[in-house]
């Protein structure tokens, strides 16, 4: 059994931690809820461009962009947003858990997989995992800008115009409160049509006039649409990664505090043994001498 001086040691060092899981979990909460306002922001534009391209879906237009057209799958891409950081509970397992679903089905298939990572978990993740990772983003911070994070997106993309990829999925957390993420695993390239589903849409047949030309607007609204997606995902993901930080930290501080109190229960005990024990010797003592 341990001494009392190696019990005021565990106390005291259990002690400093729980200051620094407490700091952790302060500061993670008022991250979140700057990456939960930032998310917040940026969803109105994401929704409104998924308007503007479940319209062009539906329309009945001559020009269809690759984005737009099925083939074949002999090799899919996947860009996972990762956090750049760990002490986030299940955040990244979870994470890879799902990808790995997917990922097991397609290789059932013979179908080649690579990867496009942001966050440096994930770049880890495929160190020890394998699979081919063609590029990589880490370092992008709370509140990245979308030139930080485009350029893999970017490379899957002009990998997909020419040929070399036949399917690109997105893989990231989703916000929902502060007490949970889902992670999600949905794909970007080509549009799924299921993903545009709408009975008003549906009821309509489409058709505009293009200015300046069809293929122009659409290469645009495309291109632009699909960074607005992966754009989004990173902030989703941010907002996560703090809120499943902040319930981590405080857990850990919950789980600090408990067994402060059974290491100091242990301590009174061992602390109460001793004093009984002296006081018997002092009275057998006293007793051998009368």
């Amino acid at each position: 059994m341990a001494s009392l001086k190696e019990i005021r040691a565990k106390v005291t060092s259990i002690k400093s931690t729980q200051k620094i899981t407490r700091a952790m979990q302060m500061v993670a909460a008022s991250k979140m809820r700057r990456a939960q306002e930032r998310m917040e922001s940026g969803r109105p534009y994401s929704d409104g461009m998924r308007r503007v391209i479940s319209h062009l879906v539906q329309a009945q237009s001559d020009y269809k962009h690759p984005y737009m057209v099925n083939r074949p799958v002999n090799r899919v891409g996947f860009v996972v947003v990762t956090s750049d950081r760990g002490l986030a509970g299940g955040l990244n397992i979870n994470l890879f858990k799902n990808l790995l679903k997917t990922v097991k089905s397609y290789q059932e298939q013979s179908v080649e997989i690579e990867f496009a990572v942001i966050g440096a978990k994930g770049v880890g993740f495929f160190k020890n995992f394998g699979g081919r990772v063609t590029s990589a983003v880490t370092d992008y911070g709370d509140n990245p800008a979308l030139e930080q994070i485009n350029t893999p997106v970017q490379a899957m993309l002009d990998d997909y115009l020419n040929g070399k990829l036949d399917r690109i999925y997105l893989v990231y957390n989703q916000f929902i409160n502060a007490m949970a993420q889902k992670p999600v695993v949905e794909q970007i390239v080509p549009l799924a049509e299921s993903e545009f589903d709408d009975s008003e849409l549906q009821a309509h047949s489409w058709d505009y006039i293009y200015e300046p030309d069809t293929k122009t607007l659409i290469d645009s609204l495309l291109l632009r649409y699909i960074e607005s997606v992966v754009y989004q995902s990173v902030r989703e993901n941010v907002a996560s990664e703090q809120s499943a930080r902040m319930v981590a930290m405080k857990a850990a501080t919950d789980n600090a505090g408990n067994l402060i109190k059974e290491l100091q229960l242990v301590y009174n005990k061992l602390r109460q043994a001793a004093i009984t024990r002296e006081i018997s010797e002092i009275v057998g003592g006293a007793a051998a001498v009368s």
